[in-house]
This record gives C-alpha cells, structure tokens and sequence, in this order.
C-alpha cells in the first residue's frame, strides 16, 4: 500500500495549500487563486471542504492496513474527476491569461492537478483492489441509529449535489446564497464527494474502518459553520434553504463528535 501512502500524502499537502488560499485568504482569490470567487462565503466553503480534505487524505495514509485506509480514495476520487469536469466547462473563467503572474500560474497548477490526480488515483485504487489478501473482521460496527443518520445525510448530499452539479441554472436560486453557474458545480462537486464517503462509511459499517473519514467529516462540519459565521450577509436567511443547511451542519456535527468520541475507545479493540 506504499505508493497509495504517498498518494494519498502529496494529494493531501495540495488540499491543505488549496484550503489556505481559499479558507484564509477567502477575499483575494483575484490575486492568488484559480479563478475569482464570490461571495467570499462560496470561497471559504470550497476552503472548509479542502482544510476536511486534508484530514481524511492524511489520516487515511497513517493506516497500515488497506480497509481501513480506503475509506478516502472513493470520494477523493469522485471530487477531483467532477472537479476537473467543472473546470473544463468553464475554463474561460480561469486565471489563464491572467495579468497577475501568481494567479496565473494558481490557474496552471490547478489545471495540471487535476488532469493528473484522478487518472493516477483510479490506477492505485484498481492495483489496491487486485492485490491479494482479505479484510479483517468487523470489530466495532455503527449503531443503527449512526447508519441511519449517514444514509440519510449521503442521500441529501448526492441529490443536492448531483441537481447542482448538473443544472445550475435549475439549482442554484435555490442555494442558500448567490452562486454562478462555476460554483454552483464546484460545490456540486463537494456534495456528491461527501455524499460517496457517508455512503460509503455505511458500507464499511465499522468504526476502525471509517475512522479516517469521520474525522475529517466533523472538521467539514465544524468548519462550514465558521464560515457561516463568518460570512452572514452573504445567505438569503429568509429561504427556507439556508435554515435547512443549517440543519444539515449540525446534523454532521452530532455524527461527527459521536462517532469521534467513539474512537479512543474503538482503538483499544485487538
């Protein structure tokens, strides 16, 4: 499983760069991301989702056994493959002939990225799945009411995302603050890849296998609403919308701190 380690570890340091540049220095994406982003809530959304990123793709790379360790690669795979379809529908909006040479080559970098990730990721995953050996037993499965809640989050995810992702123009008004047709798929792109990791933490249904993700899905949580917070003028309180995404984060935080609370104990289970 090394050279999945390093994968997992190089994919992980450019989210983390990738989630300061959008979660820190939210209001000078003209200068030194991409592509311009507004409202800065959109900016420091895609940031919250990076910084989690990052968590999963790091603790996922300290494991030393493969099931508990690909709990990353399937929504890692899917962000970074709908993400450069975003990009690629959209490339007249990227910082390529720009006349800042840092957000020049910001918009390179991140086009060379993610040409490069997605191919290379479906490779290590499908040699992973070939090599021999099996999993280990179920040591430490979800309650059922954790399983349900993850259904249930996976399925508003993968709708919503999926309806942005694909018809922006349909979708977005209906966000709970103004997007473009850009960002709207951007975001899009995040909830269908959190939607595959909760469904999949369904699957693995234990504690030890998806103890990676979960932690880089309280941090998503717990992350979107600083964001909020520190944004408020840029949602539409007055949709219904906003409140059920807010609903929706705090959902994530009860999952995300239960489960998380779980597992010092679940470690100690030989």
């Amino acid at each position: 499983m090394n050279g999945m380690k390093w994968l997992l570890l190089a994919a992980g340091s450019l989210v983390l760069l990738a989630g300061f540049q959008l979660f820190i220095l939210t209001e000078y994406t003209d200068l030194y991301f991409a592509w311009t982003i507004q409202p800065p809530l959109t900016g420091a959304f895609l940031g919250g989702g990076y910084f989690a990123s990052f968590l999963i793709e790091f603790f996922a790379s300290r494991k030393t056994k493969w099931a508990e360790a690909r709990i990353a690669v399937p929504a890692v795979f899917t962000f970074t493959s709908l993400t450069l379809i975003a990009t690629l529908l959209h490339m007249n909006r990227f910082h390529f002939n720009s006349p800042m040479m840092i957000a020049q080559v910001a918009a390179w970098f991140w086009l060379s990225i993610y040409a490069v990730v997605p191919p290379v990721l479906l490779l290590m995953w499908i040699r992973q799945y070939l090599a021999p050996g099996e999993d280990p037993a179920r040591t430490s499965r979800f309650p059922t009411l954790l399983r349900l809640m993850l259904t249930v989050q996976a399925v508003i995810f993968l709708i919503a995302g999926v309806g942005l992702f694909v018809a922006p123009s349909i979708f977005a008004p209906y966000w709970p603050w103004t997007l473009t047709p850009l960002t709207s798929r951007a975001i899009g792109a995040w909830l269908i890849g959190i939607g595959v990791f909760a469904a999949h933490a369904v699957i693995e249904n234990d504690y030890k296998r998806s103890s990676a993700g979960l932690v880089g899905y309280l941090a998503f949580g717990l992350l979107e609403l600083v964001a909020l917070l520190r944004y408020p003028a840029n949602v539409h309180w007055l949709s219904t919308s906003a409140w059920l995404y807010l609903t929706i984060l705090l959902s994530i935080l009860i999952v995300g701190l239960y489960s998380c609370a779980k597992l010092p104990s679940i470690s100690k289970i030989h």
